[in-house]
């Protein structure tokens, strides 16, 4: 890890921690790299409850009760199932945020409409969720490095959003 992630990580863990606040992840095509990022920082046990690798559909549907129709109209690469990725994810882990990721790493899998490098990425609430599009290709691991980082910072940019509103 990047020493600009650890910072981003030290500093997700540091609000989490003074809110006694928790966090889990439901990751499909980046694996655990979001929750390997949030767990790096000592301490992580205090505010990470967990997080559901979701690769297949099936998993998605059945753990994080993203809907079959959904899934099956829009596929699992589009902004509602990480909208509903990040929503199961603090329901089943019971937790107060989740970070979520599906999309298609490469090196293949792609197609017309939804190419390589496509990642839609999701944090926050079950009720007060952002989202952000990844649509570059740089191979697998750049794709996976890319998503896991803006997922990072997207998750820090929401936690100090939410501490300016209160």
């Amino acid at each position: 890890m990047d020493f600009e992630s650890k910072i981003i990580c030290r500093d997700i863990s540091q609000l989490l921690w003074e809110r006694e606040e928790t966090v889990s992840t439901a990751e499909s095509c980046t694996g655990g790299r979001i929750a390997e990022a949030i767990m790096s920082v000592p301490g992580a046990s205090k505010y990470f409850k967990g997080g559901i690798i979701c690769y297949v559909d099936e998993v998605k549907e059945n753990l994080l009760g993203v809907s079959r129709e959904l899934l099956d109209t829009k596929t699992a690469v589009c902004e509602e199932v990480a909208i509903d990725l990040v929503k199961g994810a603090c329901k089943t882990l019971n937790t107060t945020y989740a970070v979520a990721a599906t999309g298609i790493a490469g090196p293949t899998g792609g197609t017309k409409d939804i190419p390589v490098g496509t990642i839609w990425l999701a944090c926050g609430t079950t009720d007060d969720i952002v989202t952000c599009k990844v649509e570059e290709d740089h191979g697998r691991d750049i794709n996976l490095a890319i998503a896991t980082s803006r997922a990072m910072q997207m998750f820090l940019d929401f936690l100090k959003a939410k501490n300016e509103k209160e």
